[in-house]
């Protein structure tokens, strides 16, 4: 298991939709490790391939309730309620910014586990917040872009000032 350098905003590999994945071997396991001790290490929640430059449709996801990791492969929403709920949420590429966003407040999911298997999971709470939030990135779509214009560019200049002493934004 390795840490990974974590892709920063505003860098635009975090806007690529990942590929399916279609091997399910030793090098998606070994993948599925490495997210694991880079969100480890980054004290967070969830983390997709494409945080870490790799664009494939992986998510691992540990919440403080968790024994375990949560390993999801080609995930995707099958079912939203209409209720909606709203959550802070952030980014490991984009440390010390947050904000609510309002999603599906239940949502099932439809995913591959590590042997390539199809499973359905049923989520509320936290947990479906997470789920959208990653499935989002696997999509291309950073979470910044779930909010107004107006807040996207107040915390997108507030991150940038954030950044100023840790050098240049990567390109």
């Amino acid at each position: 298991m390795a840490i990974r350098p974590i892709l920063r905003f505003p860098d635009p590999r975090l806007r690529r939709i990942a590929a399916p994945v279609d091997h399910f071997d030793a090098g998606l396991r070994s993948l599925a490790d490495d997210l694991l001790e880079t969100l480890r290490a980054a004290a967070g929640i969830g983390i997709t391939a494409p945080h870490i430059d790799v664009p494939a449709r992986l998510v691992v996801i540990r919440l403080e309730t968790d024994t375990a990791a949560r390993v999801y492969v080609n995930p995707e929403v099958a079912w939203a309620s209409p209720e909606t709920a709203r959550h802070p949420e952030g980014s490991l590429s984009m440390p010390g910014i947050t904000d609510e966003v309002e999603r599906p407040a239940r949502v099932r999911v439809r995913y591959q586990d590590l042997g390539g298997e199809t499973c359905t999971e049923d989520a509320d709470g936290l947990l479906a917040v997470c789920l959208q939030h990653e499935i989002d990135q696997l999509d291309g779509i950073f979470w910044l872009q779930r909010l107004s214009r107006l807040k996207r560019d107040r915390l997108t200049k507030r991150f940038l000032k954030l950044r100023q002493g840790d050098g240049p934004a990567p390109a």
